[in-house]
């Protein structure tokens, strides 16, 4: 399947909409990732989705916009240190390989139990030249430690069952980052009172292309 010839051009547009600085390298990247993605899930069935347009916004475009407050992040609690991140639930590496592609100084690992889909992703290492990313075949639970200081997932599990499968592996003083659509109310009065983790703070990410709402729900100790 092709590629639209002006997806390097819109890639380039969504992060200026986000006041995302990406290099040509990175772009390009992204670009190969959307190829690759759409190549792979006519076998491996990565994604739901099978139009370019869909991927590069429902799936490009909302990792990238993860990517700001990510960066406040950094900025105010980590003073741009890196450090390493796991991606729960990492499906064909989303948002995990935007996040190797963008900081190439962390290290990354996705994480899924299907392993048609951590095979993707290992080659994915070597296609887009990432050093920084690793992929592991099994639930999350059952791995060794992998000393994380931040976890994401997107669309993987309740906050409740987030954070309770995956705290083995964060760090103290560690973080919890998952993507949602609507402000889960349920999902946080749940976490409240049946587990000792903290909502830190909401944030309402702005999607570029994408006329739905979503949001970053920050989670620690």
């Amino acid at each position: 399947m092709e590629i639209a010839t002006d997806y390097r051009n819109r890639i380039a547009d969504a992060a200026q909409k986000l006041d995302l600085v990406l290099s040509d390298l990175q772009i390009g990247q992204l670009l190969k990732y959307v190829h690759s993605l759409l190549k792979w899930n006519r076998t491996y069935n990565l994604t739901a989705l099978r139009a370019p347009d869909q991927v590069l916004i429902h799936h490009i475009f909302d990792s990238l916009a993860l990517i700001p407050p990510f960066l406040k992040y950094l900025d105010t609690n980590r003073k741009g240190e890196p450090g390493t991140l796991v991606d729960v639930g990492s499906g064909g590496g989303l948002p995990g390989v935007v996040l190797a592609i963008c900081f190439p100084d962390w290290q990354v690992y996705c994480v899924d139990a299907v392993e048609k889909k951590t095979a993707f992703l290992r080659q994915l290492r070597g296609a887009l030249q990432l050093p920084n990313l690793q992929a592991c075949h099994g639930r999350i639970e059952q791995l060794s430690n992998l000393n994380a200081d931040v976890i994401v997932s997107r669309a993987f599990a309740s906050l409740q069952d987030f954070v309770e499968l995956s705290s083995k592996h964060l760090k103290a003083h560690g973080v919890f980052i998952a993507m949602k659509g609507l402000t889960p109310e349920k999902e946080i009065q749940d976490l409240t009172l049946h587990t000792d983790w903290k909502i830190w703070h909401i944030d309402t990410l702005e999607v570029p292309d994408l006329n739905a709402q979503r949001c970053l729900v920050w989670i620690r100790s």
